[in-house]
């Protein structure tokens, strides 16, 4: 099934060339919403099953289980003609864009943009540390802030403590704060995981420091303190990749992590939210659900 690396590498072509989604399905004789699980979500999960050992029928399975709307019969027999179809589409220049009444995603597009010539003095191999959610214990988790393949926007790749690798994107206002922005769900569910770190006026800081937000495991909203730790100036996405997160107790530190804990995992560096079972909901329950949250 070397065709679907193929289809893949040919669809992310046309699309970095402006051609959107809807016009490359129509090609291929697939809804809009079809081919878009097919390359955001099937296709991925394809490729990172095989690089586990996974025989080719086996990761195919594994990654059709994310979507519902794809059938493996119906993907296996059109691989061909989808091929051709991709193979013979032109890559049409992207139009510009018309104005809307909203400037802020276009702003947010320069914005993007600007920020790669920006970011040589913090790019590179992170650790970072923070609390843990799910148990009394330091997350250690590595992060990737690098200019993208194509170089038109500051990359951001995060291997969580659970195994999940997530890529994201860097905002720089200047080259005082940086914002680092994922989604931690899969689309069309939106689960937004942001972190701002504070810029050091020191050219290529070993250490970043800034807070976080994003849900706990109830799906309350959260914000932790957050500290990246540099590891490397430049590293192989590959090597990267290899690169795990974990959680530890205290007793399991060393010496630095230990401080690093001290840092990141006191009581009052973790600000949280609850809900309180009330039939009436008056200023009682503010009162209440502060007392639950500092027991």
């Amino acid at each position: 099934m070397d065709d679907l690396r193929e289809i893949y590498e040919r669809i992310k072509f046309l699309r970095n060339k402006g051609v959107k989604m809807k016009d490359i399905a129509v090609s291929t004789g697939y809804a809009p919403s079809v081919l878009s699980a097919l390359f955001t979500t099937v296709m991925p999960e394809y490729f990172k099953n095989l690089d586990k050992g996974q025989p080719e029928s086996e990761a195919l399975d594994n990654a059709l289980v994310w979507v519902n709307n794809v059938s493996k019969k119906k993907l296996l027999g059109s691989l061909d003609s989808m091929k051709a179809s991709l193979f013979e589409m032109e890559a049409v220049p992207q139009a510009k864009a018309e104005s809307t009444t909203c400037r802020y995603p276009d702003a947010i597009g320069r914005n993007m943009k600007n920020s790669v010539s920006l970011s040589s003095g913090i790019s590179g191999a992170y650790m970072s540390y923070s609390m843990s959610s799910s148990s009394d214990a330091m997350k250690i988790e590595p992060y990737l802030i690098v200019p993208s393949e194509a170089g038109d926007y500051v990359e951001v790749v995060h291997n969580n403590a659970y195994g999940s690798t997530h890529h994201g994107f860097a905002l720089m206002n200047g080259l005082n704060h940086v914002y680092i922005i994922f989604n931690e769900n899969r689309p069309p569910q939106l689960a937004l995981f942001n972190i701002c770190l504070k810029i050091p006026m020191f050219d290529c800081p070993p250490f970043l420091r800034g807070l976080y937000t994003c849900f706990d495991y109830n799906h309350n909203p959260i914000a932790r303190r957050i500290l990246f730790v540099k590891s490397s100036d430049s590293v192989s996405r590959e090597d990267f990749l290899k690169m795990k997160g974990c959680q530890k107790r205290y007793d399991e530190l060393d010496d630095t992590e230990k401080l690093y804990y001290d840092y990141t995992c006191g009581k009052g560096d973790a600000v949280r939210m609850r809900d309180v079972p009330t039939p009436k909901m008056t200023v009682a329950d503010l009162v209440a659900e502060k007392k639950l949250l500092e027991e």
